[in-house]
């Protein structure tokens, strides 16, 4: 008897890679329906690939390119290239600091997931806990999303509140942030293995509340 094929997840990171851990664990543990089956970076030291290679997980380096912010042509080509051959069904944006442009955002219509630390719309772009902190706001949070030709303007997937506490820095809110990220994000991700969130228009439907995944 042939197994049902594994819903497949690439993992595309800049950084330390906390964010790619929890979802390799989750999808060791079976919380998530997937396996991860690759992890790029474009950052040739990243911790979040020496992450992937303790796992046993398929870790890349691609140079991208002449731009700071994106990735150029070639770069982004190879990474297209890099995810159809590992037959992805599912791009995981972990930390990563290019903003994703024209045909991989094409072939992956719907298909690129991103989390942000922010009630989005709320702080897009960088550094968005320390938008937060300065603007004086009392509640922040985290933002699932999916990604879109803007910045941090796709549909909603789901979020969580953070609060903003007395005395708080840059640095604690933003570690009080990531620890909802490993949680939420991981939740996300499995009902979207799962076949269990469809989007129309801007409006994401739940086949059931994400706190029951």
């Amino acid at each position: 008897m042939i197994e049902p094929r594994q819903f497949r997840l690439g993992i595309l990171g800049s950084g330390k890679g906390s964010n790619a851990a929890a979802i390799a664990e989750a999808c060791a543990a079976g919380t998530i329906p997937a396996r991860v089956a690759l992890v790029l970076s474009d950052v040739e030291n990243a911790g979040i690939l020496d992450r992937a290679r303790e796992r046993g997980l398929p870790a890349r380096f691609i140079p991208p390119g002449k731009f700071r912010t994106k990735l150029d042509e070639p770069a982004e080509a190879a990474f297209l290239q890099a995810l159809r051959q590992a037959e992805v069904d599912l791009v995981v944006l972990a930390g990563f600091m290019r903003i994703l442009k024209g045909e991989l955002l094409r072939a992956f219509a719907q298909r690129v997931v991103n989390i942000h630390p922010a009630l989005l719309p709320a702080f897009p772009g960088l550094e968005a806990w320390k938008q937060a902190l300065d603007y004086g706001a009392k509640m922040t949070g985290v933002t699932v999303h999916f990604v879109d030709q803007g910045i941090d303007t796709g549909p909603i997937i789901a979020q969580e509140t953070v609060p903003i506490l007395p005395g708080d820095t840059p640095e604690s809110l933003h570690a009080r942030i990531q620890e909802v990220e490993r949680r939420v994000y991981p939740a996300a991700i499995a009902a979207l293995a799962r076949g269990e969130i469809r989007v129309h228009g801007r409006q994401t439907i739940f086949a059931k509340p994400l706190q029951d995944l």
